[in-house]
């Protein structure tokens, strides 16, 4: 399914530096302006900084972790819809008061993260509270701010109507193979990712599949794992701790580095909720089209072509090729080095570190990395190219 994101006219593709010509209501851009200022972070990374504290507090041991991803690609996609009606009120002519797109954004942010995580609801309601405390004593601010957290509540309303009706976790695998070169479960349940979920940018969830993975036994795969074994028999403490800091999912410490570039290249709020919806949604389409990969190849994992590997971190129970990690991060790199073309060097050594984690980590072979990356980048190509009609 391809995904309007706007029906307000916004056509570009590329995001650019925060700039009161570029930005629009003059009100608006004073607002932004004061907040950066302050200190103060954009309400879209201040919400999208509380996903990644939510989400990690509910890394229990013996659960699964919430689905980081597709989470957060609907409180992309609410937060940018939002955040470009707010815009759009504070343009036309709309009676009654003006909303703010800090609002509207916190707004959207508050709905969405309640329906993914019931149990902190509390929580949230306690950030929307300290959010909204740091209006006091600017009543015309603290009533746009108001008037943005209503219109932002109506917008997520409507994307998590979307979600509910996405075919998540519900699609049957195909046919499993068995012989030489097959994965094998290890009888807990199959991880299925985005496998058979109704894509965002994507025609469909094979679109961007990777290409067949090298032949079993032949030289490329024996020199991919001996290489994965000559790792697992010198690993370092270091190694270990590269491993570590991608566990679970690379789109958390990604969300990360996405806040840090987004305050430090200061981007209006418009332009910081653009980045982090399709960096977040293409991620998601990556990892659909990366589960669609796995379960046409089935292809084995390195501990189960060679028995005396060791592994650094646990073992997800689904087939190896593409690495997950590396898809969810060829999509980042994607989206943030046109968000920001200046940082590509650290962009780069991120998404190749969180690649390579997972092979020093016993857990892919290097071909499982590289055909990620490049997939995921593929997601995010796309998603430049189609998102905005």
């Amino acid at each position: 399914m391809m995904l309007a994101l706007s029906a307000c006219g916004d056509q570009a593709t590329k995001t650019v530096e925060a700039d009161p010509e570029v930005e629009g209501v003059a009100t608006l851009e004073a607002d932004e302006i004061a907040a950066h200022r302050s200190g103060q972070a954009s309400s879209t990374v201040r919400w999208n900084r509380q996903s990644t504290v939510l989400f990690r507090s509910r890394l229990i041991p013996g659960t699964p972790a919430p689905n980081f991803g597709r989470i957060n690609a609907y409180l992309g996609l609410a937060q940018y819809r939002a955040v470009l009606a707010a815009r759009e009120a504070r343009h036309g002519r709309h009676e009654g008061r003006r909303p703010s797109l800090a609002g509207a954004a916190a707004g959207a942010s508050v709905l969405v993260l309640k329906q993914f995580y019931p149990l902190d609801a509390a929580v949230i309601d306690a950030e929307l509270a300290a959010q909204s405390a740091e209006l006091e004593g600017r009543p015309h601010r603290a009533a746009a701010f108001e008037a943005g957290e209503a219109l932002g509540r109506e917008v997520a309303a409507a994307v998590l109507a979307e979600a509910a009706t996405d075919n998540f976790g519900v699609a049957p695998l195909p046919p499993q193979p068995t012989g030489p070169g097959s994965w094998v479960s290890s009888g807990a349940p199959t991880v299925t990712g985005g496998f058979g979920a109704r894509p965002f940018f994507l025609s469909s969830g094979d679109e961007i599949n990777s290409p067949p993975p090298p032949a079993f036994g032949s030289a490329e795969f024996l020199a991919a794992l001996a290489e994965v074994r000559a790792l697992s028999d010198a690993r370092t403490p270091e190694q270990v701790a590269i491993t570590a800091k991608w566990v679970p999912f690379s789109s958390v410490p990604f969300t990360d580095l996405a806040a840090d570039l987004v305050d430090r290249h200061y981007r209006g709020e418009r332009a910081a909720a653009k980045i982090f919806a399709y960096a977040n949604i293409a991620a998601y389409d990556a990892i659909i089209g990366c589960f669609h990969t796995k379960f046409t190849y089935w292809f084995i994992r390195p501990t189960q072509a060679d028995p005396g590997i060791t592994l650094a971190t646990g073992l997800p129970n689904h087939p190896s090729y593409p690495s997950g990690h590396s898809c969810q991060s060829g999509a980042w790199q994607g989206v943030l080095r046109d968000a920001f073309p200046s940082e590509r060097r650290l962009i780069n050594a991120t998404a190749a570190e969180a690649s390579f984690s997972r092979v020093v980590g016993g857990l892919h072979y290097t071909f499982d990395g590289d055909e990620g990356l490049a997939l995921g980048r593929r997601a995010a190509k796309l998603a430049l190219q189609r998102g905005i009609e």
